[in-house]
């Protein structure tokens, strides 16, 4: 059920590093993002592969993780991400990025949950240097870096929970590093 995989879709931030990610597994996301809708069905995203360990770790280096938690270094040494796939806009294709934002937050969001589905887990960043990234990865320039996608193993328990009463929606994390990530309410959700 969708439900369930949804539920196991989180945003982890620790690895098993002895678990890689291939190229083929990496293939095989991009052939399941490139089924997802797309606006005005211009199809303007393309997708750089990251899974060589030396680039993971370079691209890696220019990321920022869970801005909630500054006083973490995320994630942890020795849980790096194995791959990861950097989706940019074909400016060719389409002209406005922020359009194109669109099709990213669908496309990663189904990468995401095709990820889970086959045991492994990631995180959608979007703190990152563009600039450096394009440098890095030797990226041409009409190909406008969007969004990182982390993937691996996860090395990390992720737990859903209700808001406190204070309605707070601060992700958190308990003295055994058990990642709290509190949801509203399906009644404070829905529109009356």
């Amino acid at each position: 059920m969708i439900e369930k995989i949804v539920a196991r879709s989180r945003s982890y931030r620790a690895f098993y590093e002895s678990r890689t990610v291939t190229q083929a597994e990496l293939v095989d996301l991009i052939s399941v993002a490139r089924l997802c809708p797309s606006a005005m069905n211009r199809q303007p995203l393309k997708y750089r592969l990251v899974y060589e360990r030396e680039e993971v770790e370079t691209l890696l280096s220019i990321t920022k993780w869970g801005g909630m938690l500054p006083d973490l270094v995320l994630p942890p040494d020795g849980k790096h991400p194995t791959a990861f796939i950097v989706v940019c806009c074909d400016t060719e294709l389409c002209n406005s990025i922020d359009s194109a934002r669109f099709d990213a937050g669908v496309v990663s969001q189904t990468i995401m949950l095709a990820a889970a589905e086959r045991g492994l887990g990631g995180c959608i960043l979007g703190a990152f240097d563009k600039s450096r990234a394009t440098e890095i990865l030797s990226i041409n320039e009409k190909n406008v870096p969007i969004v990182i996608l982390a993937l691996g193993k996860p090395d990390e328990n992720v737990v859903l929970c209700d808001t406190d009463d204070s309605g707070s929606i601060a992700y958190y994390r308990d003295e055994a590093g058990t990642h709290f990530v509190p949801k509203r309410s399906l009644e404070e959700l829905i529109i009356k």
